[in-house]
């Protein structure tokens, strides 16, 4: 029987406690050991909610080890607990996920079935959306993790491939991009990673109607994704390759406006202001339609649609900056 250690990285988000409480009750071998991460910045403000939350796990508390890393991220707290591991496969799962009813019995047969040469085994993700309505921008992005590539909302991996590839790349300080990195490190250094049958839920847990602004953030993690692995590294990845291009051309436009309007050319200042408009328009056009159109959404989406571009452009061109002279991998987890 193929025995495995879980690990999750949590900031102690209200969805914890229904993350380990399905871990607990799913059927089959039981994992050797779980190590939850605590990676909150500063654990002080609610010192007693992660024993709470560990009361759910019933018999499975006396096998697990809480750690705590600081606020480094989640690449670097799936290294401190992959160095905490002894298990030979470690199965890395999100504080925001819950595992279905025969999960555990599923992992091991993904596992036992994996060839020698797999270095990982993928969860089938899936994401519940609401009924009698079409779903918002947020949950449509949330449903795009089902169809995501070796995201470690459920993922699996061999210890012995991820200590030789040195782990998750720490350079990566947000849930993304680092686990495509990752992955594309094991399979240039020729294992292989595969899709298993066991089923996890995602579902769309509550944010601002600014995340999806805060969710640009990510295009300097894709800035260094192409520094490492080159520009068609969106293939390797199959990765959707966005809309970065178009928001630099809204956002030249924009610049455009303002600065010829500055200088007294009204004309091309207008054409640039019309480009503008139109991109934008468009943008906004393209998130409205799928979605519910009410009228909170809508105003979400025409208010978020003006400040995406900019702040997109912005955060590829600071990432390109930042990484421009970064090495190709370091192993920073040792």
């Amino acid at each position: 029987m193929t025995s495995y250690a879980v690990v999750i990285p949590t900031l102690l988000r209200d969805t914890l406690a229904d993350c380990l409480a399905a871990l607990a009750a799913a059927r089959g071998p039981r994992p050797d050991e779980i190590v939850l991460v605590d990676d909150r910045p500063d654990p002080d403000p609610a010192p007693d909610a992660l024993a709470h939350a560990l009361t759910v796990l019933g018999d499975l508390r006396e096998r697990t080890t809480t750690v705590a890393t600081g606020g480094r991220g989640p690449a670097a707290a799936r290294n401190t607990g992959l160095r905490t591991v002894t298990a030979p496969w470690v199965a890395f799962l999100d504080d925001d996920v819950q595992v279905g009813p025969h999960w555990c019995a599923q992992l091991v047969h993904d596992l036992t079935e994996a060839s020698p040469d797999t270095a990982g085994v993928q969860g089938v993700i899936t994401v519940p959306l609401p009924d009698g309505r079409r779903p918002t921008d947020w949950e449509r992005g949330t449903a795009g993790l089902a169809r995501a590539r070796w995201i470690t909302a459920d993922m699996a991996y061999r210890t012995e491939a991820l200590r030789q590839v040195g782990g998750f790349d720490e350079r990566f300080p947000r849930a993304f991009r680092e686990d495509a990195d990752l992955a594309l490190r094991l399979l240039d250094a020729g294992w292989r990673i595969r899709k298993g049958r066991r089923t996890t839920l995602h579902p769309v847990r509550p944010a601002s109607r600014w995340a999806s602004v805060t969710q640009q953030r990510g295009n300097a993690d894709d800035a260094l994704m192409r520094h490492l692995h080159g520009p068609d590294w969106w293939d390797k990845a199959v990765a959707p390759r966005g809309r970065i291009r178009r928001h630099a051309a809204i956002t030249a436009a924009g610049a455009a406006a303002c600065a010829l309007a500055a200088a007294g050319h009204r004309r091309a200042a207008t054409a640039c202001a019309l480009g503008w408009a139109a991109g934008t328009a468009e943008f906004a056009r393209a998130r409205i339609v799928p979605g519910p159109r009410t009228r909170d959404e809508v105003t979400t989406m025409l208010a978020t649609s003006v400040v995406i571009p900019p702040a997109a452009t912005w955060h590829r061109l600071a990432g390109a900056w930042r990484h421009r002279n970064a090495p190709a991998w370091q192993e920073v987890a040792r």
